[in-house]
């Protein structure tokens, strides 16, 4: 893999991470609401559970999993 690609996952990596943290911390938010939108909380789930298997792709294509 060339380098400026590794480069571009890397970032895109840190990105979805730093995105994750944030939609953690939403979901913490606002389920500690006593009139949260069950809706909205659903939303932000999904949206959290995409972005971690996006992760886990990138993850996968930076440092496969060898065998020795």
């Amino acid at each position: 893999m060339a380098r400026i690609d590794q480069d571009a996952l890397r970032l895109e990596l840190a990105q979805l991470r730093q995105e994750h943290r944030d939609l953690d911390v939403a979901v913490e938010a606002l389920g500690a609401t006593s009139n949260h939108d069950a809706l909205q909380l659903q939303r932000l789930k999904k949206k959290k559970l995409m972005i971690k298997d996006r992760i886990s792709a990138l993850e996968d294509q930076l440092f496969p999993d060898i065998i020795a």
